[in-house]
């Protein structure tokens, strides 16, 4: 299909959305065009293994969250 073709059945199709499907489709549009200007980056083997020691010591030292804690949390939302 070329992109004429695509554009006119988007422009025929946009209508028949409601405003809160329409934000949701515009929102995906703009989470592809975001990760398309700034592709994740890979880490490296050094980088990867840096960010999980961070994390065992954040563990070790107290700060994290258990699931019980969040479940009560959510109860409450």
């Amino acid at each position: 299909m070329t992109n004429a073709a695509l554009d006119n059945q988007l422009h025929q199709y946009w209508p028949l959305l409601a405003k809160e499907e329409k934000q949701t489709v515009l929102a995906f549009i703009k989470s592809i065009i975001r990760q398309k200007q700034n592709p994740p980056q890979r880490l490296t083997f050094e980088e990867y293994n840096k960010e999980l020691e961070e994390a065992e010591a954040r563990i070790d030292a107290g700060f994290f969250t258990t699931l019980e804690d969040v479940i009560k949390e959510s109860e409450s939302w």
